[in-house]
């Protein structure tokens, strides 16, 4: 379903992760995924839902359960709605790349994780200012 890439970055970086597939989309799931400081949990299970044309087509949003919000309990932007998937209620993070910001042939999982963390790291750093 995956790329080796991306089956090698999961096996190394996401311990316990799983894949399936729900409804033609690529699912990947990653239990107690590490959220920065300033956040409302240390760690939540991460759901990505890849379309049938990933990696060609960009990944878009991203699903925590539980829901995170900041240590204050303020909402972050953008994360107010809750979807049904495998069982659970995710709150979804309704994020989307530019056009240009997703080169297929060179972006990955690996890419995209490391764009999770930044949306993560302002989010918790907002608490802060």
């Amino acid at each position: 379903m995956l790329p080796a890439a991306d089956v090698e970055f999961l096996e190394a970086k996401a311990p316990g992760h799983s894949t399936a597939l729900d409804s033609g989309m690529i699912c990947v799931r990653v239990p107690e995924f590490v959220l920065p400081p300033g956040l409302s949990v240390r760690n939540a299970d991460l759901l990505l839902r890849l379309s049938p044309g990933y990696p060609d087509v960009p990944p878009d949003m991203w699903w925590f359960y539980p829901g995170v919000f900041r240590a204050d309990g303020s909402r972050i932007e953008a994360t107010d709605s809750i979807e049904h998937y495998f069982g659970r209620d995710w709150q979804r993070w309704s994020r989307h790349l530019d056009p240009q910001r997703w080169m297929a042939g060179i972006d990955s999982l690996e890419s995209y994780f490391a764009l999770i963390a930044s949306e993560l790291h302002k989010a918790a750093k907002w608490m802060a200012a």
